[in-house]
């Protein structure tokens, strides 16, 4: 089948490194998709970039800016415009790799509840620090590679998009509550799909207590073990670890 992919990109101040985000996305090997920029209404030369590399999209880009309420409120401003059969999220400072959507378009056979994700390599100051994919059977215990899964748009426009209520957490609450939803299928593949940089917000000790009260409120663990793990992360960023 044809697969369609949206990829969406949200953006705010990123002059740094969205060029090669850009270049991801344009460089890719599948050509059926659409790709959808939502800018928070940046300062900097982002939106310049943007412009630069528009033309060479040709009609396959469409760029929105405007002020937003964070990242989560802008990946759900781009699912909402999105049109294809699978969803793609490529943030900023993250990028694909070359074969990313054609790999995941070879393992797509067109189910509407599908989920389709790959290998994930983290990048830290540019070097290479680890490859992964964990089995979304774990869940309950941890994230999985949120940059390399691709999901049907079915699944946002049945079972609604990022809870605004996590700032950081929200894609893991997102991937709980489908993954609790009988339809909802997983499928994985062993190729890399997305390089992700460790050095932003959700390394952070803040988007670490906030999957903490995310996890609590899922009962994944108890109150006891939340209010240690909180008093454990509080005492070691007032220490400075």
């Amino acid at each position: 089948m044809n697969t369609k992919f949206s990829i969406i990109t949200v953006c705010f101040n990123s002059e740094k490194t969205i060029e090669k985000t850009l270049q991801s996305v344009l460089n890719q090997t599948y050509r059926n998709y659409e790709y959808i920029i939502i800018d928070g209404k940046s300062t900097d030369r982002t939106l310049e970039i943007i412009e630069q590399y528009k033309p060479m999209f040709q009609e396959k880009m469409r760029v929105v800016s405007e002020p937003d309420k964070g990242i989560y409120d802008a990946m759900n401003k781009g699912i909402r415009l999105a049109s294809g059969d699978l969803v793609g999220i490529v943030n900023s400072d993250d990028y694909y790799e070359p074969d990313a959507l054609e790999n995941i378009a070879q393992a797509y056979d067109g189910y509407e509840y599908a989920v389709v994700y790959g290998l994930l390599r983290k990048i830290y100051h540019g070097k290479e620090v680890m490859v992964y994919s964990k089995n979304p059977e774990f869940l309950d215990q941890d994230m999985i590679a949120h940059p390399s899964c691709f999901v049907a748009r079915r699944i946002y426009e049945e079972f609604g998009g990022y809870s605004l209520k996590y700032k950081y957490s929200a894609d893991y609450e997102f991937m709980l509550r489908i993954k609790r939803k009988e339809p909802v299928r997983f499928t994985g593949i062993y190729k890399i799909i997305s390089n992700f940089s460790i050095d932003g917000a959700s390394s952070s000790c803040k988007a670490y207590m906030d999957t903490l009260h995310l996890q609590k409120e899922y009962g994944l663990i108890t109150k006891k073990s939340y209010y240690f793990k909180i008093l454990k992360s509080r005492i070691a960023l007032l220490l400075g670890r």
